[in-house]
């Protein structure tokens, strides 16, 4: 059987990105089955998602729509992240869609898979990461609900710089994804029952041989150069998407 490739992307924001990033990102969509046999989405593919059990948000529709069309293609795993992880209801009954809120393992390209977004990695203390704590309670997720989504999508947009945080300064995002990458160091120490370590978050790409058959990827943003990565026979690229 013929190695097979995975196909890695992260952080698209659609609904707080351009047009033209939007479009790219379907014309990607359409084209990840001549670019692997896989799919992951390692979180924020919106900038807000929430399963309602009747609607689906205006602006994430084209997007969602063409993702489980590539479901009936090539399976697709989905994890959730800090601006759409309330996609628990809608997810797991499209077919061919794997969905884990905060995590996935598996086994794809030469590798084993260990998936996390990355928002709480390295722990932080202080009122976001509390505020996300409360955002992401049942409770919460059950009263949200019977907000109308014209009162509650504008609402969680607005809250939006308070979970996830707002625009950082070059050297923030530095600082950020040095922290991100020594943490994923020490974990895969710790626990290499995963030889590939893939997170996101950041938005910074990131490609470290941790130790000699352990790596961490972060795939880069794709709301930020339509950025992505493969990885097939145990090598891993990190890419930039033209049509």
């Amino acid at each position: 059987m013929p190695e097979q490739t995975l196909v890695v992307v992260s952080d698209a924001h659609i609904g707080a990105v351009p047009a033209e990033t939007e479009a790219a990102l379907l014309d990607f969509l359409d084209a990840v089955p001549s670019l692997g046999d896989s799919l992951l989405i390692n979180g924020d593919l919106f900038q807000f998602w929430f399963a309602y059990r009747q609607v689906i948000p205006r602006r994430g529709f084209a997007v969602a729509a063409r993702v489980a069309a590539v479901a009936r293609r090539v399976p697709v795993l989905i994890v959730g992240g800090n601006h759409d992880r309330w996609g628990d209801a809608f997810w797991p009954d499209q077919p061919g869609i794997r969905y884990a809120r905060e995590a996935i393992r598996f086994e794809a390209g030469g590798r084993r898979v260990h998936a996390i977004h990355g928002d709480g990695f390295p722990p932080r203390r202080g009122l976001r990461p509390l505020l996300q704590r409360v955002v992401g309670h049942p409770a919460t997720s059950a009263t949200y609900r019977w907000l109308h989504p014209d009162l509650g999508v504008p609402l969680a947009n607005a809250a939006a710089p308070l979970l996830g945080g707002g625009p950082a300064s070059p050297a923030q995002r530095d600082r950020r994804a040095e922290a991100q990458r020594r943490w994923a160091e020490a974990a895969m120490r710790r626990d290499d029952s995963a030889d590939l370590l893939i997170m996101g978050h950041t938005h910074a790409p990131a490609l470290v041989e941790v130790e000699p058959g352990l790596t961490y990827l972060n795939p880069g943003a794709w709301a930020e150069g339509l950025r992505y990565a493969t990885v097939h026979g145990g090598e891993v690229r990190l890419l930039e998407y033209t049509s």
